[in-house]
């Protein structure tokens, strides 16, 4: 997946659509790479690690398939949690309260 592959509209569709099946580490995940990305001050390099693995995310088609219960996100997990250590100086506390604080809204 590239950066072509990622759009906003698709991020925001996945991620409303599917939230509660991918769970709460999987949501919180995806929004600290997306809040990471918006950073002014995060390189081009960053962005590039960032919006693959978002475009993996929202991907129709993965390695398996996000509607198989209880291991549908696994593989999603995997490619955010890879791609938040790549670029994990760039997620910093305003980042981590962002993503929090939507993640709350949609799990509490």
């Amino acid at each position: 997946m590239t950066q072509q592959d990622y759009s906003d509209e698709s991020f925001w569709q996945k991620v409303k659509q599917f939230a509660k099946q991918a769970g709460r580490e999987v949501i919180e995940n995806a929004l600290c790479l997306y809040y990471a990305a918006q950073r002014p001050d995060t390189p081009k390099w960053a962005k590039t690690v960032i919006f693959g693995a978002l475009a993996y995310f929202i991907a129709p088609i993965d390695a398996i398939p996000d509607l198989t219960p209880f291991v549908g996100f696994t593989d999603d997990l995997g490619a955010l949690a890879a791609a938040l250590a790549m670029v994990s100086v760039y997620v910093d506390d305003n980042v981590k309260n962002q993503a929090a604080e939507k993640t709350a809204a949609w799990f509490d």
